[in-house]
């Protein structure tokens, strides 16, 4: 049997995501998958306008045997630390395949600029000499991979591939890597098939056009809801910490002092980023920073984070079988709801969960003390 690994936000849940675990199975009919799942925030720095509960029951429902929460404090970081520890927990888990979606069809070439940028001396210094020029990591990133390869890499899912291929390499993990190309593009806003990118969803559902045919469950249980929401909270931490907005994770080189001048020129959550941004920070970084001084996540708070909880969402019967073979060989406390003094990572996804109930439901925070895992066939 293959113990296969899936990272995903499911921001929303869609019918790609339907489709790439029915792909799994075809691949490998006796296989158990565990999926490793974004709750309130994501990668770029965006709310879920789906909860971690309904995300769970709908991954079970879908196929998945277990499904674990990746931590705030992993999950909306820049992608080598988003795979770090969501590739962390799989490992602990014992899987021995990773399945990921990419835009390209070349895995070998993906393995093989993953070994560039761990091995090549000179990569790190081109990388640097592009950043000296003014463009965004990114950027730098795609051009010092190029210089040595030939090969072009600008899409979102074949980075973060990149990033979780860098991670099993360095670490020696024992884990098989698998991609399936995508059938539309990242945040393309084409219709294929009733699959299209999850942001396309989140635009036509916020704008109350029909997305009936584009997820597989009822989409009342959407929140509609977006960071502009919060826009009225993150300006006020903005106008009274002034210049110590530095403290905050990611916000580096001096960008508190752009952050404050716009925010006084912004109305919208949206407006300011798209006011700070330019060359060097990108729509998703300056994302990324905003949320940390929103909720309050900083450097001092991210130094030396760990994986030293796993969190339980859901299972099916067979995942909760194969849990029981292995739980005795995994080192860090299996836990299926909050309590205190487990984890300072834990900790933080406490208060995380309390600010996403400001705009959702009081009731998410509630759920946090009180739900046990999500098991497959029970309400």
């Amino acid at each position: 049997m293959k113990v296969i690994g899936i990272i995903a936000e499911y921001n929303p849940f869609h019918n790609g995501h339907l489709y790439q675990i029915n792909k799994i199975k075809d691949l490998y009919p006796d296989s158990l998958i565990i999926g490793i799942i974004s709750s309130c925030f994501t990668q770029r720095g965006d709310i879920s306008i789906l909860n971690k509960w309904d995300k769970t029951k709908i991954s079970l429902d879908s196929g998945l045997d277990l499904v674990i929460e990746l931590p705030f404090v992993y999950a909306t970081q820049s992608s080598d630390i988003f795979a770090k520890g969501a590739i962390e927990i799989l490992n602990k888990l014992k899987i021995d395949t990773l399945v990921f979606g990419t835009e390209s069809d070349n895995i070998n070439k993906l393995k093989e600029l993953a070994d560039i940028q761990i091995n090549n001396k000179e990569y790190n210094n081109k990388v640097k000499e592009y950043l000296d020029t003014g463009l965004n990591y990114p950027t730098s990133l795609n051009k010092a991979l190029e210089d040595f390869s030939q090969y072009k890499v600008d899409t979102p899912n074949d980075l973060l591939a990149l990033s979780y291929i860098k991670e099993i390499i360095k670490n020696n993990y024992n884990i098989e890597v698998i991609n399936i190309k995508r059938t539309t593009s990242y945040h393309g806003e084409e219709i294929h098939n009733n699959i299209t990118s999850a942001s396309n969803i989140r635009k036509l559902y916020l704008e109350a056009k029909d997305i009936s045919n584009l997820i597989p469950y009822n989409k009342k249980i959407l929140y509609k809801i977006s960071m502009n929401k919060y826009f009225n909270y993150l300006k006020y931490k903005i106008i009274t910490e002034g210049i110590s907005l530095n403290k905050y994770q990611t916000v580096d080189e001096g960008i508190e002092n752009r952050i404050i001048k716009e925010i006084d020129n912004s109305n919208t959550y949206e407006e300011l980023i798209q006011n700070i941004k330019t060359k060097r920070y990108t729509y998703n970084k300056i994302s990324r920073m905003l949320l940390h001084i929103l909720t309050n996540f900083t450097k001092e708070e991210a130094k030396d984070i760990l994986i030293d909880y796993i969190r339980l969402l859901g299972f099916s019967i067979n995942g909760k079988q194969y849990l029981n073979t292995i739980k005795k060989d995994i080192q860090v406390p299996i836990i299926t709801r909050y309590k205190k003094g487990i984890s300072k990572v834990l900790d933080i996804e406490l208060r995380i969960t309390n600010l996403y109930s400001l705009i959702t439901n009081n009731t998410e925070l509630e759920k946090e003390y009180k739900n046990n895992p999500i098991i497959k066939g029970l309400d």
